[in-house]
């Protein structure tokens, strides 16, 4: 776990609170749930990775095994999100294990970087499911869950709202479904600002180093552009320990949080530390 906690320390403020993540096996979601479960934080792992799988480690049943070891507890759900029984049981299973829900964290994601022209239907419509449309499934299916919280979370993965052509041009699917989950958490944002439940949108300064970076966008050698997982982690942690809705409706990048928070020395949060001055920004920021 030292590989993915570099900075920031935990405040013990997470002990016996439950912590849904989706695509939590691999990446930042396996990352944030360790982050968490060192606070002793209850970790419902739901995601698809059952099996091991040839080129990515990670299954929900490792990272289960991760979180009891880092001082957590685990809950391992085989869970598609774009299957709303599945979503359905597994807040249901999850309330019933730990007693409730504190936040939910939506990590699970499709990506293509393609245009219009050379976006397959069906790739097309697998972005805007397991993107957009698993925030308004996971948050209509839990918000009951997370009002009876004393300090209910919805964090989405995804960037602030950027709509310059050069962001959209090339991959408008792919922009288009992130930012949908922006937008609807703005939107829930707004409805729940009057309960106890806060939403927020969090997104990395820079390249992260998973499996998206290597397969989707370019390879593995762009690591030495990015930062470990850990970033994000740290900043999902700072997110779920804010409380009165002090973040209610804000669109977060990791980087400006975690500096707000203390952070001043960024290095070892590289993936390689001698390069951590050629850093590449993340898609739809400005430099």
């Amino acid at each position: 776990m030292s590989e993915e906690i570099t900075l920031t320390k935990n405040t013990g403020a997470l002990k016996g609170k439950t912590i849904f993540i989706t695509g939590a096996s691999r990446g930042i979601g396996r990352a944030i749930a360790l982050k968490c479960a060192a606070d002793g934080a209850n970790i419902a792992i739901a995601a698809k990775s059952a099996e091991p799988h040839p080129k990515l480690p990670g299954t929900i049943y490792t990272v289960a095994a991760e979180i009891e070891a880092a001082g957590g507890k685990a809950l391992p759900m085989q869970v598609d999100v774009r299957e709303e029984d599945q979503v359905a049981e597994a807040l249901k299973k999850t309330a019933d294990t730990f007693g409730g829900i504190d936040a939910v964290i939506n990590n699970a994601g499709a990506i293509n970087l393609t245009n219009v022209e050379s976006t397959p239907p069906k790739r097309y419509d697998l972005m805007l499911d397991i993107n957009a449309r698993a925030v308004y499934l996971t948050a209509h299916l839990a918000i009951p869950y997370l009002k009876q919280a004393e300090c209910g979370h919805i964090l989405s993965l995804s960037p602030p709202l950027n709509l310059e052509p050069r962001w959209l041009g090339p991959f408008a699917p792919y922009a288009l479904s992130k930012f949908g989950m922006t937008i609807l958490s703005l939107g829930l944002a707004e409805e729940l600002s009057k309960t106890n439940i806060s939403v927020a949108t969090l997104w990395p300064r820079t390249l992260v180093a998973t499996a998206a970076i290597e397969f989707a966008v370019g390879s593995r050698e762009m690591f030495d552009q990015s930062r470990k997982p850990g970033v994000m982690a740290d900043a999902a942690y700072e997110v779920l320990i804010t409380r009165n809705q002090g973040l209610n409706g804000a669109q977060l990048i990791d980087e400006v949080l975690l500096h707000e928070r203390g952070v001043e020395d960024f290095t070892q949060y590289a993936h390689n530390p001698a390069k951590a001055g050629e850093l590449a920004v993340d898609l739809f920021l400005d430099p």
